[in-house]
């Protein structure tokens, strides 16, 4: 049997959801339980991995320069994650030195956000439950058993419910560009524990086709293409998206919100957003991507990382504040937050 029947297999059991198990029947959830599928596989049917294996950058073969990876960086230590890898698992727990965290992704939403494992001073461990929605990851916590979902930032069941996710900072970008910004970098490599069909999107033709859903999503926003790539800025008393296909041309954006001014600073052509506040006062910032990680600069000769951080200039080591910001499709961000704005 070829890779692409393999995943079709996958596929037909993945959409052969049913709602009706005791949890989402019977416990109480803070959003609507008939609106929370099943997807078939059943909790860790899709398995996390718990102890992921690196490999060094310059050694990674099995990665094209346009695939995509989502990048951690913490205390000078970068590591990438291939999406090629996070779309048959969703979930990766890790740690950087004292950063212990779960990478989480949702394949039918393009969303990858990096959540704090240690909740209430005691660390745990996330997985996949099983359960959607609006098509979105529902992981749950190995220490309480409490549901959550991932777009939405909070714990939606169990001992857990109403309690906030902290996050982390992510940068998704190509390969190739995160390798350049990060010679250095280790990358998770295939060695998973798992034996999957890694680089074969198990979804078909789903990225590309707008019109395409396994689940419902409510309510659908069509103010965009629903498989468009989007930043979400999610901040109290702001909401807004940023679509890749503005950072063409205008590579530095300047926004306001209650606390201030921030950048958003992107490329479509090597595929990634940024978000930062301006806490340095940071003046007349442009585009500048001539030696990467150099992502844009100031009028002052202040050089600015992908990461945030002042790589140069009279403020080198000051590091600009990362907003709560992520990257999916825009279906998602216009089912979870109705009231987003478009840039």
């Amino acid at each position: 049997m070829n890779k692409r029947n393999l995943a079709s297999l996958f596929l037909i059991a993945f959409i052969c959801f049913s709602c009706g198990d005791d949890r989402t029947e019977n416990q109480d959830w803070n959003i609507p339980s008939n609106e929370v599928f099943d997807g078939g596989p059943g909790k860790d049917g899709i398995p996390s991995v718990d102890d992921p294996q690196f490999t060094s950058a310059t050694e990674i073969s099995f990665l094209t320069d346009d695939e995509l990876v989502v990048g951690v960086f913490h205390n000078g230590i970068a590591k990438a994650y291939p999406h090629i890898i996070l779309d048959w698992h969703e979930i990766v727990n890790d740690e950087i030195e004292d950063l212990k965290y779960a990478l989480t992704y949702c394949p039918l939403t393009g969303t990858a956000i990096n959540w704090n494992r240690t909740i209430n001073g005691q660390e745990t461990e996330f997985g996949v439950s099983g359960k959607l929605y609006n098509t979105n990851l529902i992981p749950y916590d190995r220490l309480t058993d409490s549901y959550w979902t991932q777009i939405g930032l909070e714990c939606v069941n169990g001992d857990l419910i109403g309690r906030e996710i902290e996050t982390h900072q992510v940068v998704e970008t190509e390969w190739g560009t995160w390798k350049e910004s990060y010679p250095n970098s280790l990358v998770m490599n295939l060695s998973t524990g798992f034996s999957r069909s890694y680089g074969n999107y198990p979804y078909g033709d789903y990225i590309t086709n707008n019109d395409r859903f396994l689940f419902p999503v409510e309510p659908l926003d069509e103010r965009l293409p629903s498989k468009e790539r989007v930043l979400g800025v999610i901040e109290p008393n702001f909401e807004k998206a940023y679509s890749i296909n503005l950072f063409d041309t205008e590579r530095v954006l300047v926004e306001n919100y209650d606390q201030g001014e921030f950048f958003v600073i992107g490329s479509k052509e090597d595929n990634y957003i940024l978000a930062y506040e301006n806490n340095l006062g940071l003046q007349d910032v442009v585009f500048k991507q001539s030696s990467l990680p150099i992502v844009a600069e100031d009028a002052a000769g202040n050089q600015i990382g992908m990461d945030g951080s002042i790589l140069s200039g009279p403020m080198a080591g000051a590091q600009l504040n990362p907003l709560n910001s992520f990257i999916g499709y825009w279906f998602s961000l216009g089912a979870f937050y109705p009231e987003i704005e478009i840039r």
